[in-house]
């Protein structure tokens, strides 16, 4: 009979002391701003650059895979740059990741895994996530908006 009361005590205790470490492990605290300084797009690596989250793509361009590159920049509430954030652009076939250095901000850009619009589709948009320690996620849909023009 002593040996199957051992066992249920020590479970129980197993169970308090895990219940204890999962207690002190601190919930996120901050809520983080990201601003899309520039983006653009291109049929090479060497993009031009717009400001803003608006990329416009002329039909010769958009008649094949292009790439897509954003400048992004990612602070806290009070503006101090959120380091080391992990970031992935992704949409229309195209995925871009990186990481925020220490002002806070990055680049991305769709290479390899290019951007491309269908024959008949002239507008698209592409998703933005950013993670960081201490810092709730940050997920916004539709966060870069890219148009064909005639």
């Amino acid at each position: 009979m002593e040996l199957p009361i051992n066992i249920v005590v020590m479970l129980v205790v197993g169970m308090v002391a895990l219940a204890a470490l999962v207690a002190i492990i601190p919930p996120p605290t901050k809520n983080m701003s990201v601003y899309i300084d520039s983006s653009g797009a291109s049929a090479t690596t060497n993009v031009p650059m717009n400001d803003g989250n608006a990329v416009i793509v002329d039909s010769a361009t958009a008649q094949n895979p292009f790439y897509v590159r954003v400048t992004l920049s990612a602070t806290d509430t009070d503006g101090n740059p959120v380091r080391d954030a992990s970031v992935v652009l992704r949409g229309l076939g195209g995925v871009a990741t990186n990481t925020t250095g220490n002002d806070g901000r990055t680049v991305l850009i769709t290479n390899p895994a290019m951007v491309s619009l269908g024959p008949n589709q002239n507008e698209g948009t592409m998703d933005l996530s950013i993670s960081a320690n201490g810092f709730y996620d940050y997920e916004k849909e539709d966060a870069v908006l890219i148009v064909r023009t005639p």
